[in-house]
């Protein structure tokens, strides 16, 4: 295996092999390889200047029984505890042998000592305490080793019945299947003997990646910020110093049109009671960009509608263990502009907002990024999709030395003569900085409050510029009013927003 290619969720793999190959007609087989290699997608070709030509290609699978490994620390104490019974027993039957030898020695050796002494005796020959003294020696020594036979015949049937019941236990606990491996089988055709250089590719499910980035924020306000790929993948075997590239190509996505169908209007009149009366309905809206939708689980990979690739800069290594493994692809360092940031209504703590512009020279996709400053690991945020060039933002946590209180008030008038109805809303937000003694220097804070917008006619909504202060420095056309205000330390600012929402007698549900 050259190079993979790991797409959103699979990966296209290269392979290639030099082989010998005679003159004629012949057929070659390759592997193991993954079993998971989809067959359709399989393809070979002989390159350089090839004097072969191949003539079918197909991937043959076979069950194989795992082969007997001793457990490692992952496995469990059920297989620990037979492989130790095993070695045991194995152990007990090789002392058992030993024994058995050792007893049969020890009777030939009392029978050759027997013959001795009878010819001995036939000769006129006549020690007697040296006779009987190596005859109890031997004597000892059997009975010794009877003891021993006898006890390690017991502790090696109390053994086996105990690693038969744990190999029934494992059978029904832990059985493991037999694995499927596959093997590629070539058919080619050569003209002359000789070496030829052959190039495989296929595509394997059970791979997938996704973006991940590392944002360290310096000193002098300059942002290192480090693009890496999370890369899982188990297609039954392990990626060794292959060239990775990353692509967010969907090869199984559909690409037919949707389906038309009818949209039927229909026309009526209103009502007596709908002519007399406008209902109103208040309701939130989320002042986004256009992105991806939040799903369950691992999100896809938002690449702006346009294919993009990435390459590793060296050869890597990806286990098919099935976890995540990080992949460097780029390191840049970026100029940026600092900006406390704070939305009462949402938030009563000033959050630090780091704007940068994208000069890593390939498109910033969506993806969770590590958020490392001065003291160290300060937590994670996200980063959204941010083309070449484009300008980017990253929240780097709370400003611990701000404290921001809100407060709101309410008032409703009624006219007699227009029927109109005037809410009148007072939001007051107070602002502190509490700094260390040896803190100087001013500090700029961005406030946001919103005001309603209304769509319709019969309501509307009205900013009183006067009463407000201070008055804000911008409201965009959502609504958003901002003001930028400047906190020396110790320093405490007040500001007062006022707005009239009014609405004609006919509004209902305001």
């Amino acid at each position: 295996m050259t190079a993979v290619t790991c797409l959103e969720d699979r990966a296209h793999i290269e392979r290639t092999a030099t082989v010998e190959v005679a003159a004629g007609v012949q057929r070659l087989l390759l592997g193991p390889v993954g079993a998971l290699a989809v067959d359709r997608t399989l393809h070979a070709e002989f390159t350089g200047d090839p004097d072969a030509t191949v003539l079918d290609v197909r991937l043959v699978r076979a069950w194989t029984p795992p082969a007997p490994r001793p457990p490692g620390d992952e496995d469990s104490p059920l297989r620990h505890r037979a492989h130790a019974l095993e070695e045991e027993e194995r152990a007990l039957a090789q002392r058992l042998d030993r024994l058995r030898a050792r007893l049969d020695a020890l009777g030939r050796l009392a029978a050759d000592l027997l013959r001795e002494i009878g010819e001995g005796a036939g000769y006129g020959e006549s020690e007697p305490e040296r006779w009987a003294a190596e005859l109890d020696r031997v004597n000892a020594e059997r009975d010794t080793v009877e003891d021993e036979l006898h006890a390690t015949q017991v502790r090696l049937a109390a053994v086996t019945d105990e690693l038969g019941q744990a190999r029934h236990a494992l059978h029904y606990a832990e059985h493991e299947p037999p694995s499927l491996t596959a093997h590629i089988e070539l058919t080619l055709r050569a003209r002359t003997a000789g070496r030829a250089a052959l190039r495989l590719t296929h595509v394997t499910p059970c791979a997938v990646w996704r973006p991940a980035y590392r944002a360290a924020l310096g000193p002098d306000g300059e942002l290192t910020l480090r693009t890496d790929a999370v890369v899982w993948q188990r297609t039954g075997e392990d990626w060794s110093d292959v060239d990775l590239t990353l692509s967010t190509a969907r090869s199984a996505a559909s690409t037919k049109p949707p389906r038309l169908v009818e949209d039927r209007l229909t026309l009526r009149d209103r009502s007596a009671e709908e002519r007399r009366t406008v209902d109103v309905e208040v309701r939130e809206e989320d002042i986004t960009d256009v992105g991806p939708a939040q799903v369950v689980g691992l999100p896809g990979v938002d690449d702006g509608g346009e294919v993009r690739v990435l390459h590793a800069p060296a050869p890597v290594r990806v286990p098919g263990d099935g976890r995540a493994h990080r992949v460097p692809l780029t390191t840049t360092t970026c100029a940026t502009r600092s900006e406390y940031s704070c939305a009462p209504e949402l938030s009563p703590l000033v959050t630090e907002v780091v704007r940068f512009t994208n000069t890593a020279g390939h498109a910033l996709l969506a993806g969770p990024v590590d958020l490392v400053r001065g003291s160290g690991f300060t937590g994670r945020g996200t980063l959204a999709f941010t083309a070449p060039g484009a300008p980017g933002e990253l929240a780097f946590g709370s400003a611990d030395t701000y404290r921001v209180l809100r407060e709101t008030d309410e008032s409703r008038d009624t006219s007699a003569l227009t029927h109109r109805t005037v809410t009148t809303r007072t939001v007051r937000l107070h602002l502190s900085r509490f700094s260390a003694p040896d803190e100087t220097g001013e500090r700029v804070v961005t406030l946001r409050e919103r005001i309603p917008v209304s769509e319709v006619s019969q309501v509307e909504v009205r900013l009183r510029k006067e009463a407000c202060s201070p008055a804000p420095d911008t409201v965009d056309a959502d609504g958003v009013a901002r003001w930028d205000l400047t906190l020396p330390p110790g320093g405490r600012r007040t500001v007062t927003l006022v707005y009239d929402v009014s609405s004609s007698g006919k509004v209902t549900g305001v």
